[in-house]
């Protein structure tokens, strides 16, 4: 059965490419048995398996999006864009790598050739610029207004949002599968579709841009930084940065069994270093009305792959 990538954009260059012998020669091994028989299914029309392939891709692919674009709508457009792409190319994965795996480097494609640009981006703002502005209406004393604890979690989970746009995409990638998707340098290497030695290069770049940044600026990883997330909600609040009444990060669904807030703040105090700040986010689950979209968009017949 041919599948269509029907309603699907296409790539837009300079990162488009396609598979070489390179590719297939350094992809990590692994699919198991369970992956192989599920796509087969798939590609064969079996609606249960392909709710199961969206189901198993969903929340990773939402999460990879949501760091590289900042805003929960604008992740969950582009979830929906990626597993459509995944969906539409389900029958050429021949196990070259995990089913994940292979759907991450379809989703990195997608994200670094996309057109709309995050705020930072669309300013070019460096983490220097950031850092000066964070100083700007930084407040003497915590915060104790309506819903202190809530508010100053979306005040640092949207910080460490935008601090990760102030990053070239190329590294932004290389940091989030390393760092905080704790993937291994050959398979990161692999989905980004550079050699091991240039994607070492871009996550050292990254690693050293954002450690500096919160060691000179973020009170989380640095205590005698200046930084501190219960002093910044007043000027996020008047910034629009935070909405008090619709919190985007803070009371997000998660997946079910996954980390919430509070474990993830936990998990950080461990750590306490950079990548376990930009890490420190609950495990989202992808919004239910996207993934209804793409059930709906299959069954429409504008997207054959159940033909």
């Amino acid at each position: 059965m041919q599948i269509d990538a029907g309603s699907a954009a296409p790539d837009h260059p300079p990162y488009t490419r396609t598979e070489s012998p390179v590719d297939r020669a350094t992809a990590p091994r692994g699919p198991d048995m369970n992956e192989l028989a599920l796509v087969a299914r798939a590609v064969a029309g079996e609606p249960a398996a392909v709710a199961e392939v969206i189901r198993l891709l969903q929340d990773p692919i939402y999460r990879l999006a949501l760091r590289m674009v900042w805003r929960p709508a604008d992740a969950e457009d582009a979830t929906q864009e990626i597993l459509l792409r995944v969906l539409g190319r389900l029958g050429s994965w021949r196990g070259e790598a995990k089913l994940l795996t292979w759907a991450y480097r379809i989703g990195v494609n997608y994200l670094l050739n996309l057109r709309r640009q995050t705020p930072q981006e669309q300013q070019q703002l460096s983490l220097d610029e950031y850092s000066r502005g964070l100083k700007d209406g930084l407040a003497d004393a915590d915060y104790r207004g309506p819903e202190a604890e809530l508010l100053t979690q979306e005040t640092r989970l949207n910080c460490s949002q935008a601090m990760l746009q102030c990053l070239a995409r190329e590294e932004r990638i290389a940091f989030v599968l390393s760092d905080i998707f704790e993937l291994s340098s050959p398979e990161a290497a692999w989905i980004a579709g550079v050699t091991p030695a240039a994607y070492r290069k871009r996550l050292e770049r990254a690693k050293k841009r954002l450690g500096n940044f919160l060691t000179t600026s973020c009170g989380l990883a640095n205590p005698q930084a200046f930084c501190r997330c219960s002093r910044r909600v007043d000027k996020a609040v008047e910034l629009g940065r935070i909405d008090p009444n619709r919190p985007a990060f803070a009371t997000h669904p998660v997946t079910l069994g996954g980390r919430g807030v509070v474990a993830a703040e936990r998990q950080m105090v461990r750590l306490h270093d950079a990548a376990a700040v930009l890490g420190a986010h609950p495990d989202y689950a992808a919004p239910q009305a996207k993934m209804d979209a793409i059930a709906g968009i299959i069954a429409s017949g504008r997207f054959p792959l159940l033909d």
